[in-house]
């Protein structure tokens, strides 16, 4: 062999390595999600709990002067709660621990407005306690709100009351209730009982609880870990971004504008994803005039759909009544639910579909990806891609009424606009949906069709990441 076929032969060789080489992944863009963020959203639906003495007067804000024998539920079962919350597909419970009448339903060392001085269970009971108990019996993780406000300690609205509040959270984040997944906060800032309104220390409120539990999510109108949609109707922004510029702005009266926490801030300085809050009821607490205006399946599919399927996550309020058991009514509504979702997502019609790519990074980032359901495998575009086309050959003709699209968002929220067009039988393409963001999860809702082909097209603000797809048909939810 003569030193030019020999020097061929290791280019040839070369080439083949370099071909093989898996390419790099995609740089970050933008601010991103923690961790423990990113495994947040992925519980998509959790309950809350509001309970407390609110449940036994019928108000929504208690007044922080009612006795403590007003709070005495009389079969008390925390663990009906969770194995309903579980049975419905829910991932996670928050509790009302403290609402802003200060009482609060654990032995709080730092009030004596607690179920401590109730006559409920002699006044030997922990309603945190057992509920943390039962989340963790069903495999559910466990979480609070405690708000700041407190219409009953005399501290409110003095310098001193930081310092309580800061206690009573080290209380309850102490580990007696093992771990606790979420924070809520409440910016709602009243009067206390001396007629004042309280300077809360924000910062020090989040160190108290990232000290002892740092993988905590905290909840409150600017974050830090994840934002109230600004509604309580149940709705996402149609545009919604994950990320929100919080520079200036507070929780409560110095919060952004409503319409800015429901669509957050494209190129936002912070990952501060919207968390979806809203009532199985009217109201947030039990009461008996509303057992016959709990919402309808149908209700609870759109309200499914405008938070979770707009990349936010649910968190569904299903308040005990005066026993402290969920009402029948309510629970059955939980468990009809899960069986809609359950029955519009049993197949997905995208299954054994092949997929191309108007271009793709390389080997690892492959069109194929997208639908191995595997959460990390993704498609990527090149770098200096900023628009693609994901074109799915589809297993036979389908008809599907509902896209489902999910960007990888450990590495940023990407996705500016999409549009989903069907192939008819003559092989046009039609234009069936046209959106703005995708995020997390992205459900569209568009008119029944029958297709073999559909195709997506992608415009990002940097080379546009996605790793999930579905096509579903439900023939459950019918839109108002």
């Amino acid at each position: 062999m003569n030193s030019r076929t020999i020097i061929l032969s290791l280019a040839i060789i070369t080439a083949g390595l370099v071909s093989c080489k898996e390419a790099p992944a995609p740089e970050p863009y933008g601010a991103i999600p923690t961790p423990q963020q990113v495994e947040w959203q992925k519980m998509e639906m959790n309950m809350f709990v509001h309970f407390g003495p609110n449940t036994f007067t019928g108000r929504e804000w208690g007044l922080g002067t009612e006795a403590e024998d007003i709070f005495n539920p009389t079969a008390l079962d925390c663990n009906q709660w969770a194995s309903t919350a579980k049975a419905a597909g829910f991932k996670g419970i928050i509790i009302t621990g403290k609402h802003h009448d200060g009482f609060c339903l654990w032995p709080n060392p730092m009030s004596t407005h607690t179920v401590a001085a109730s006559p409920w269970k002699d006044g030997k009971g922990d309603v945190l306690k057992e509920l943390s108990d039962a989340c963790r019996k069903q495999g559910l993780k466990f979480g609070v709100y405690i708000s700041p406000w407190d219409r009953n300690d005399p501290h409110y609205g003095t310098p001193e009351y930081n310092d309580v509040y800061v206690k009573t959270l080290q209380d309850v984040h102490g580990g007696k209730y093992g771990d606790v997944f979420e924070q809520c906060f409440d910016g709602a800032n009243g009067e206390g009982p001396n007629g004042k309104k309280q300077v809360y220390d924000w910062p020090l409120f989040h160190k108290t609880v990232l000290d002892l539990h740092p993988m905590a999510i905290m909840f409150s109108d600017v974050g830090p870990g994840c934002r109230w949609v600004g509604n309580e109707r149940g709705v996402a922004g149609r545009t919604n971004w994950s990320t929100l510029n919080t520079e200036g702005f507070t929780p409560g009266a110095g919060s952004p504008p409503t319409d800015t926490l429901n669509s957050g801030n494209v190129h936002g300085n912070f990952w501060i994803p919207a968390e979806t809050d809203v009532s199985i009821r009217p109201g947030w607490f039990w009461r008996e005039s509303e057992n016959g205006r709990v919402k309808s399946v149908n209700d609870l599919l759109g309200i499914y759909y405008t938070s979770v399927g707009r990349n936010s996550l649910l968190l569904l309020n299903v308040p005990p009544d005066t026993t402290g058991c969920l009402h029948p009514v309510d629970s059955a509504r939980m468990i009809e639910f899960k069986g809609a979702l359950d029955e519009i997502f049993k197949e997905d019609l995208a299954d054994g579909a092949k997929v191309n790519a108007s271009s793709s990074r390389g080997r690892g980032f492959a069109a194929r990806n997208i639908l191995d359901g595997n959460y990390d495998s993704y498609w990527a575009a090149p770098d200096g891609t900023f628009e693609a086309t994901l074109t799915f050959a589809l297993k036979g003709k389908k008809t599907l009424n509902r896209v489902l699209l999910q960007e990888y968002v450990p590495l940023g929220q990407r996705v500016k606009s999409f549009t989903v067009e069907v192939a008819s039988p003559d092989g046009t393409w039609n234009p069936v949906a046209e959106e703005t963001t995708i995020g997390y999860k992205r459900i569209v809702l568009i008119e029944k069709v029958t297709t073999d082909k559909v195709r997506v097209t992608v415009k990002a603000y940097a080379p546009p990441v996605l790793n999930g797809f579905g096509l579903f048909m439900d023939t459950i939810y019918d839109r108002p």
